[in-house]
């Protein structure tokens, strides 16, 4: 096309190529456009765009406006760049610093926290400790205290203790006193006292006695005796308390108390010490002991603080006070097989 034209001049002045004011259809592009610096003339004084005209006759439509046919591979399209990818800030100096501060502090805080609560489990254990020896001292305290009333001599508990057990034994014309010892076997009970009691229905071939107590009449049967010995084990188809035997040896100055029936008087009662052990007295060991006695306790029992039996009354000096004899409770149980399960 040769036709001319006054070229539209858009806002930015960048986008037409231009020379000398007018655009020039036939000329090809061989190689990339060279834009030149608009050449604008205007006034300096009023610092305004100079007018110009456009020829009103030239003026084209859709359909008239001239085609040109542009070398594809002359034509390269423009491709805004990407926009460039900012760089990290370097870290500022002072927020470093200042991260620094505060991990440091919290670990700070998480040391005292650790080391406050390791103080209190330290204590807690040490306060466990302290207790635990308190209360094993106290139990240590408890048992010693038990002890102690264990050997504290009282007369009335003991006897209310034993006096169930104590019988008066009637055998002929003979009066004594029996009591009760060791396990029961099959409802039955075994009874203590001294061959010299029975003596008389014994020889006389008969085994029957009887037990008294107040209202009570219990028939027992003569089971076992031994002469040398002066016991002999009776038994009873009655269920009684039996009394416990006193384990180990007694000792000079251990205070006692001997119950029987002296002269028929029933659930008598007397106190006093142990005055000596006789081991090898001539006929067999014997305890000595200072406690009033006189016929009728022979076969009642000895009982010491714990209200165990240690040995059984079986004799008093003649013209003679305070001198009692008993044979010791291991003495009858091992001769007579008894204090265990018969």
């Amino acid at each position: 096309m040769s036709a001319t034209y006054e070229p539209f001049t858009p806002a930015n002045g960048s986008d037409h190529y231009r020379s000398a004011g007018r655009r020039r259809a036939d000329e090809h592009w061989n190689a990339a456009p060279v834009v030149e610096e608009p050449r604008w003339s205007y006034s300096q004084q009023q610092q305004q765009w100079p007018q110009q005209e456009w020829p009103q006759q030239q003026q084209w439509s859709q359909q008239e406006w001239p085609q040109q046919e542009w070398p594809q591979q002359q034509y390269q399209q423009w491709q805004e760049p990407p926009p460039p990818v900012p760089a990290p800030a370097p870290a500022s100096p002072a927020r470093s610093g200042r991260g620094r501060t505060v991990i440091i502090g919290l670990v700070a805080a998480l040391l005292l926290v650790s080391a406050w609560q390791a103080f209190r489990v330290e204590s807690m254990i040490k306060s466990s400790s302290d207790l635990a020896s308190a209360v094993s001292a106290e139990q240590g305290r408890s048992q010693e205290l038990e002890k102690q009333l264990a050997t504290v001599f009282d007369p009335e508990g003991i006897s209310s203790a034993v006096l169930p057990s104590v019988f008066r034994v009637r055998a002929g014309d003979f009066t004594g006193t029996a009591f009760a010892i060791g396990k029961t076997n099959g409802g039955e009970t075994n009874l203590f006292t001294n061959y010299h009691v029975v003596e008389e229905v014994f020889a006389g071939g008969d085994r029957q006695v009887s037990l008294e107590r107040g209202e009570t009449r219990i028939n027992a049967t003569i089971v076992r005796v031994n002469e040398d010995r002066d016991l002999a084990l009776l038994r009873t188809e009655r269920e009684i308390k039996a009394l416990p035997p006193a384990a180990g040896e007694v000792k000079p100055g251990q205070q006692v108390v001997v119950v029987g029936a002296p002269l028929g008087l029933e659930d008598s009662v007397t106190t006093g010490v142990i005055s000596a052990f006789r081991p090898s007295d001539s006929e067999g060991p014997t305890i000595q002991f200072d406690a009033p006695i006189n016929p009728g306790n022979s076969g009642g029992p000895v009982v010491n603080s714990s209200r165990q039996v240690v040995g059984i009354a079986t004799a008093k000096a003649r013209d003679a006070e305070g001198i009692g004899l008993a044979i010791p409770i291991e003495t009858a149980c091992t001769t007579l097989k008894v204090c265990g399960e018969n």
